[in-house]
Order: C-alpha cells, then structure tokens, then sequence
C-alpha cells in the first residue's frame, strides 16, 4: 500500500506504464484499477473512502480527490495527540498537547505494581484531555476522521460520548508521537489516493 498525494496520481500511473508495461485502466468496486502487460496490477481508492464510479481515466478520477467540506484528523499515543478540524484543505483549528507518562520500571514487587498503576493513571489522564480537545475541537457535528497511532489508544479517546457523531475512515496513519510536522503530515496523508499494488 502507497500513499499517492492527488497532484502525483497521473505522474504515478505514467511511471508504472513505464516500469511494467503497456497498462489497461478499469473501474472495479469503486477504484480505479490498472493491469500491466507484464502481469502487475494497481487499486487505486480515493480518499475518505469515497466510491468511484466514473471513467477508466485517471484525470477524472483526480478531480473525485476533492477533500468534504469539514472533517478531522485525531493523533493519540502515550506520549501525546494531535487533533485537528479541516474546512476542505484548510486547517480551521487543531491542538497537540504532549503528556509525561512513565515508562516501564525494572524494579520487582510492590514497586513495579506501583510504577504500573502510576503509569496507567497517567495514560488515563492523557485520553482524557486529549477526548476534552477531541470534543471541542471537532464538535458534535458529523464528520469523517482518520486517525493514527497507538491503536488502544485511539479507541479509549473514542468511546467518550461526545465524539459518536464522528465516522472513522481509512487510512490508519501510523505516527510516532504527534508534534506539528507529524500532524502536518497526516493532514497530507489523509487526502491521498490510496493505492495497492501487486508486482508480477
């Protein structure tokens, strides 16, 4: 699976012609699809997982790459998040709160269960204000969301009931801990073409 930024998608599919050979285009369960003469194959899906119904024609199916009028990007690890609401391409706001959360101790005994629950104490506490930002951030209103990280942890900030109006939709982003490039980055990666390709 590659991530293939809109503008690219055309350059792309010129640079698998070249490398595989003479490529046939066609529309298959909402992608756009492509066979090289030497065997290899390309999925190529649209952003926001949006169905594509259009021409065998990559043009066309750029144009289908425009970004919804609101949605939102939500970034948690242990170590912090990133949450951001998008007017189409434009950030209209966001946080990224960075938290301490202990790592693992070699101690034994009542110390290492200590450490444990400190530590989970700790990470509770990070979902929460991350969910806190997450709800006022992007609000109640419907709204796709790509998400990223710590998978658990995502799910935890997830279940508050001030975010069930959210509708998560691929890709999962897998981020280190989120500062502003690494958000930046998944703002980018969120809008791409998501293409899956077999190499005979």
């Amino acid at each position: 699976m590659v991530l293939v930024p809109a503008a690219r998608i055309e350059r792309w599919v010129l640079n698998f012609n070249g490398r595989h050979g003479q490529t046939a285009l066609g529309v298959v369960d909402g992608a756009l699809t492509g066979a090289a003469s030497d065997g290899s194959t390309f999925v190529a899906r649209l952003p926001f997982e949006r169905e594509y119904d259009g021409l065998p024609d990559v043009d066309a199916f750029r144009l289908e790459t425009i970004p919804p009028d609101q949605w939102g990007v939500l970034l948690v690890r242990k170590g912090g998040f990133a949450v951001a609401r998008l007017n189409g391409a434009e950030l209209a706001e966001h946080k990224i709160g960075q938290r301490h959360v202990q790592g693992r101790t070699k101690a034994g005994g009542q110390s290492q269960q200590r450490f444990a629950r400190r530590r989970d104490n700790q990470a509770r506490q990070a979902f929460e204000a991350a969910a806190d930002h997450a709800a006022r951030i992007l609000g109640s209103a419907e709204m796709l969301l790509v998400t990223g990280g710590d998978r658990a942890a995502v799910d935890e900030v997830l279940t508050d009931h001030r975010l069930g109006r959210v509708q998560v939709v691929a890709p999962w982003l897998a981020v280190p801990d989120p500062k502003r490039a690494v958000l930046d980055q998944a703002i980018t990666d969120a809008q791409a073409i998501q293409v899956e390709v077999d190499n005979a």
